[in-house]
């Protein structure tokens, strides 16, 4: 099969599915290489960890925390946080809610998504 040169996007247009941390618009899950979810964060959001996927989250809007190992650490817009396979993680929104853009890599795979 021969890959695509480029994969043009409008993440505001893909359905959003629900994940362990609220809803999650999933993009470029064909390229392998890595993907691009944008995710509106849950009040409910749980904890997951992942074998082989490393996760960058970047923080678009609302103020809340990034749960790493049990431990709470305050994050903002513009703040991004990589998450490293094996590392028990969730986003907590503030009262404002929470909206990320995550990029996976390699690409998102739904069997690595655990829990304990």
């Amino acid at each position: 099969m021969e890959e695509k040169p480029l994969e043009l996007v409008d993440l505001g247009s893909v359905p959003g599915v629900p994940c362990p941390c609220g809803t999650s618009r999933r993009a470029c899950l064909g390229a392998g290489a890595c993907s691009l979810h944008l995710v509106e964060i849950s009040t409910d959001s749980r904890t997951h960890y992942h074998q082989r996927l490393t996760e960058v989250y970047y923080f678009l809007s609302g103020e809340g925390q990034m749960e790493i190992d049990g431990r709470l650490h305050p994050v903002r817009p513009g703040m991004a946080v990589m998450i490293r396979p094996g590392t028990r993680h969730r986003a907590v929104p503030g009262r404002t809610g929470m909206r990320i853009l995550n990029f996976v890599a390699p690409g998102f795979d739904p069997h690595d998504e655990l829990f304990d």
